[in-house]
């Protein structure tokens, strides 16, 4: 068989064989991918060379018919328009970078999140972005303090509506905190924290939605302390400790809230 230029002839440890495509740009040793006929193999190496040395296709049309997986498609377009090469499909602008889960899907991010974005590949499943960050799948809502419990249009919503425009300046939150909700009563913002104790239990509503935070720290504390659920419930972190114990001494415990201790210890009263 004729040699054929960045082409390898390779053999699995069953003796089957594939073959591996590579070229080098600007002295950078580019692996192509695998490929199980020789002449797809070739092929993907001529198209690389097209985009690569003669300066062929933009990154937002991609032709079907290329050997070249779409996703190596992105970094080598990347690599030649904006001279860095990055693992993960990822195509810089000025002001922002696309990330492209697969062709028709893109997101966009600030630069500031460029570096993680390129260490870090992003998946989707049942509608939901994440990466695996050392083991744990990790929702990439959560690098904005979204938490993994929130709605999109009530604890959080996109400015522009488009849920792909992941840029910090777009995404609102509207809820923070574990248990707290913002609601408005005439024309003033409340916070109205609850907590889920066989059934959900409204603690009250706070005009501060730190204080609404620190009410459902201080409840979840209680039930904790006289095992009244069985529930692992998440904290909220406030920064300001002065502030945090001044709330937390302040704050009641609501009547509804002490008959569940008392309604249990009846019940255990009442075992035989």
């Amino acid at each position: 068989m004729i040699a054929l230029k960045g082409v390898y002839k390779t053999a699995r440890k069953d003796g089957s064989i594939y073959y591996r495509t590579s070229i080098t740009y600007k002295n950078k040793h580019i692996s192509l991918g695998s490929f199980e006929e020789v002449n797809h193999a070739s092929q993907a190496y001529l198209d690389a060379y097209d985009i690569l040395f003669n300066n062929k296709y933009k990154y937002d049309n991609f032709p079907k018919s290329l050997a070249l997986s779409f996703e190596k498609w992105i970094v080598l377009l990347n690599y030649r328009d904006n001279g860095y090469y990055i693992k993960n499909p990822i195509y810089m602008h000025k002001f922002y970078f696309s990330y492209f889960i697969k062709m028709g899907l893109e997101l966009e991010f600030d630069v500031d999140d460029l570096f993680y974005y390129s260490k870090h590949k992003i998946f989707k499943r049942e509608g939901y972005f994440f990466v695996n960050d050392y083991g744990i799948q990790t929702n990439i809502l959560s690098r904005y303090g979204i938490k993994n419990f929130a709605v999109e249009g009530k604890d959080f919503y996109f400015k522009d509506n488009n849920p792909h425009n992941m840029r910090y300046h777009n995404i609102v939150i509207v809820n923070k905190y574990y248990g707290v909700e913002k609601i408005e009563t005439d024309s003033l913002n409340r916070f109205v924290t609850k907590i889920h104790i066989l059934g959900n239990y409204t603690v009250g509503k706070y005009a501060s939605e730190i204080k609404a935070a620190v009410a459902y720290n201080k409840i979840a504390d209680y039930v904790q302390e006289h095992n009244l659920s069985a529930k692992n419930f998440p904290r909220n972190y406030i920064e300001d400790e002065i502030l945090y114990a001044e709330l937390y001494t302040k704050i009641k415990i609501p009547s509804k809230i002490l008959q569940l201790k008392n309604r249990q210890t009846h019940l255990t009263g009442n075992i035989v």
